[in-house]
């Protein structure tokens, strides 16, 4: 027990870019200008869903949450990411780093449940739109939202639950700019199959089950879009589902070459450049898609401001 609690008042020091510190005001001013972006954007989305008619389709009901998410996501992770650009490193307590991929682990297991729910809106909206409306109605778009966040939430923190009973004796820098799970294990010294265990098993769950899911919603969803006689029907009919589509194969194509390719397979900095791309990237998708795209979202941005 002493040593678990020698752990806990310990801190962490996340390395950084240390390969990149003679440009770190470049890298800063361009980490900065995408985050405000990303904030900007996705709170632009939840303001003009949530005062308007909007709110009101099931589809921009789940893009508002997904705006959550993508700002929750964000503000976790790139604040510190700035402060350990600019000081070629930093500290952070054991609290706070489990308290930051906490939130981290929850927030990407939430999104994960929100694109699946959207695909399955959208597989509703085309293969069956007769039965749309009665299927989609408000309480059970409300129990969809609630649930993702609610499993997201409560899976994480059996991964938390078993991190935090580890010991970290020796060399306590992570080799990253945010506290991730793979280089903390790297710094333990007690056994940690449990958690490798109990993290590849969460994963299929949380990552591989959804995304098979968005898989067959959308084979289901391209057949009865070719089932479609008039090409002008087939483009109108893809444009609804085009940037839903295009979310996911962001966000799960770099989710996927960080955590299911095999870490020997490159480099810390590869790692680190995937990493910044998800962290970076993905959230600022979401809102420079939606708002460039559609047309309704436009629409209510002319009318707003």
């Amino acid at each position: 027990m002493s040593e678990h609690n020698y752990t806990i008042g310990r801190d962490f020091f996340l390395i950084g870019f240390q390969d990149l510190q003679d440009y770190k005001i470049i890298l800063f001013i361009c980490i900065l200008t995408m985050y405000i972006m990303t904030v900007g954007g996705n709170l632009l989305i939840v303001l003009l869903v949530s005062t308007s008619h909007l709110a009101q389709s099931p589809m921009y009901f789940f893009l508002c949450h997904l705006s959550v998410c993508d700002f929750l996501f964000s503000t976790n992770i790139v604040p510190k990411m700035m402060q350990v650009t600019l000081s070629g490193g930093s500290s952070i307590s054991f609290s706070g780093c489990i308290t930051q991929f906490y939130v981290f682990g929850s927030c990407t297991a939430a999104e994960c449940f929100l694109l699946t729910v959207m695909s399955f809106d959208r597989f509703l909206a085309i293969c069956v739109p007769l039965r749309y409306t009665s299927v989609m109605d408000p309480k059970l778009r409300l129990h969809l939202v609630t649930w993702s966040w609610l499993l997201g939430f409560l899976f994480v923190l059996i991964t938390i639950f078993l991190i935090c009973w580890l010991q970290f004796c020796n060399d306590m820098n992570i080799d990253h700019f945010y506290c991730d799970f793979l280089p903390m294990l790297e710094l333990s010294c007690s056994d940690t199959t449990p958690v490798v265990l109990e993290i590849f098993f969460f994963a299929n769950v949380i990552v591989l089950f959804p995304f098979l899911s968005v898989v067959g919603s959308y084979i289901s969803i391209f057949i009865a879009i070719m089932g479609i006689s008039s090409i002008t029907g087939r483009r109108k009919t893809f444009s609804t589902c085009s940037s839903h589509l295009t979310i996911v194969c962001s966000y799960y194509g770099s989710l996927l070459s960080i955590y299911l390719i095999p870490s020997g397979g490159h480099s810390n900095n590869i790692n680190k450049t995937l990493s910044l791309l998800y962290t970076l990237g993905t959230p600022l998708l979401n809102p420079v898609i939606y708002c460039l795209r559609n047309e309704e979202i436009r629409k209510q941005f002319y009318k707003l401001f």
